[in-house]
């Protein structure tokens, strides 16, 4: 499990080891680890570190002291490292004199580097970059090593509302903060610097590959196609026949139980998936530990009472697409439920459920509604946000975009109602669904280029197995590692 710690947090407890320790050796902690990623950096990209160049783009708080002490370790090792200083009144008195005593210049202009260091704003900024700062951002034509985060991009909701900083590389301190998640593409890749930070539990949580494997059920020496949960999928209809075939292909792919199918698509589903179990309706399919109901279903009277029949139940129910757009006219339907119940819309249906759209704080939207109606609310996008009613927040980063397409959402609702079925509560389900899904989606997009080409929800959802198994694979490894 990874944990992503707000500013606030952050703060509270860089005070606390600030008290505790000398002064200057937290923030010497921060440089070193710093000026090693740097140097690693330009080992791999240039092929050495002595005479190679490194701009610093130095900001007025501690984020650009980072800076200037790396840059003058940086300097002790050859490199060439020049700074450009955005208020020199207030720049970080003794990561200055550092840099001069070893040799660095302080300049007006990037120059000519090999790599270009982001240390303009740290956790404590908000907003954008302001004019003279965009400016010298705009004229990198090189990889940027963030410090912290890029400048620009907000600490707590990864929001972006005017220019900022994209890295190749962001180098943060103690713990990940939740910009690392929530605005992945405009990080790079994170390294994790230790500096000796104390923090109790984080408000945003993400399931490693490792996490995931570990918890999907798989059946078990005394398990029966009974036992290890059998969902129940209402989809499809005359217009959308395709959603039910999604949906249940995906719920079969994803566990070994049985899948019972809920709707008028039955011939279509049975022709690609003959392993389900079909009926008419809801009343006449029989026993199922969670429902899925929503996509492509429709909105008539029909659709609605099957929506009212499957939330009556005293069962774990997942509702999307079409089912949100009638829960949305009648949230009674879900709020008095006391069964656990699980949303997913995109950013369109999350408004029309709220009357608003997500907004810039998308964890705080995700788990006001969560909260709100008692229910576990999953807003899909790149990095999807999970939240459940007692505030406990999941975010999985997809890693690309590859499962924007039509139909996705409807294979993500057969593979999570699957582990609902199986018994697994609503927001680790959500997480750990989202998760393979994610991970389908990129093994689809790569399956016949490694650098990848776009898919549709079929190929997706045929790779969701592959997907488990690199799941599963992946908690091996962690189990078998020496201790």
């Amino acid at each position: 499990m990874r944990s992503y710690y707000t500013s606030d947090q952050v703060r509270a407890a860089e005070a606390a080891l600030i008290a505790a320790l000398p002064h200057g050796v937290p923030m010497q902690r921060a440089a070193y680890g710093l000026a090693t990623v740097v140097a690693a950096e330009l080992r791999e990209r240039t092929g050495g570190v002595v005479g190679r160049g490194v701009t610093l783009l130095v900001g007025s708080g501690d984020n650009g002291g980072d800076a200037l002490w790396a840059g003058s370790m940086l300097r002790r090792r050859g490199v060439a490292v020049s700074a450009v200083l955005l208020d020199p009144a207030r720049a970080h008195v003794e990561g200055l004199a550092a840099l001069r005593s070893a040799g660095g210049r302080i300049v007006d202009t990037i120059g000519d580097p090999d790599l270009v260091v982001d240390g303009i704003v740290g956790i404590s900024g908000r907003g954008p970059l302001r004019p003279a700062a965009a400016d010298l951002v705009a004229a990198v034509h090189v990889p940027i090593i963030a410090v912290d985060l890029p400048s620009g991009v907000d600490p707590d909701t990864g929001a972006v509302d005017g220019p900022a900083v994209t890295a190749a590389v962001t180098v943060t301190f103690g713990v990940r903060k939740p910009v690392h998640v929530l605005a992945a593409p405009r990080c790079g890749r994170i390294e994790l610097v230790p500096i000796g930070l104390r923090l109790g539990d984080a408000e945003l949580s993400a399931f490693d590959a490792a996490d995931v494997g570990a918890s999907w059920p798989v059946p078990g020496p005394a398990d029966d196609k009974y036992t290890q949960g059998v969902v129940g999928i209402c989809a499809g209809s005359a217009t959308y026949p395709g959603a039910a075939v999604l949906c249940t292909g995906a719920a079969v792919a994803a566990t070994s139980g049985m899948v019972r199918y809920a709707g008028t698509g039955a011939s279509d589903v049975l022709a690609h998936t003959p392993e389900v179990v079909a009926a008419q309706s809801v009343r006449e399919s029989g026993r199922v530990q969670a429902w899925v109901i929503g996509p492509g279903v429709g909105t008539d009277d029909t659709a609605y009472d099957t929506l009212t029949d499957v939330l009556a139940t005293d069962l774990p129910v997942l509702v999307d697409a079409d089912g949100l757009t009638m829960l949305a006219a009648d949230p009674d339907l879900a709020r008095g439920r006391t069964a656990p119940t699980l949303l997913t819309p995109h950013a369109g249906e999350f408004e029309r459920l709220t009357g608003s759209p997500p907004g810039a704080d998308r964890v705080d939207a995700v788990r006001a509604l969560a909260q709100d109606w008692e229910v576990t609310v999953l807003l899909k996008g790149r990095a999807t946000v999970i939240a459940a009613p007692d505030s406990t927040v999941f975010v999985n980063e997809a890693g690309g975009s590859w499962a924007a397409t039509a139909g996705a959402g409807d294979v993500l609702a057969g593979v999570i109602g699957a582990l609902l079925a199986a018994g697994i509560e609503p927001a680790a389900a959500a997480a750990m669904g989202s998760k393979a899904h994610a991970l389908a989606a990129n093994l689809a997009a790569v399956a016949d280029s490694s650098c990848g080409a776009p898919i549709s929800a079929g190929p997706l959802s045929a790779q969701i197995r592959a997907a488990i198994r690199v799941l599963r694979e992946q908690s091996k490894a962690v189990i078998s590692q020496p201790m």
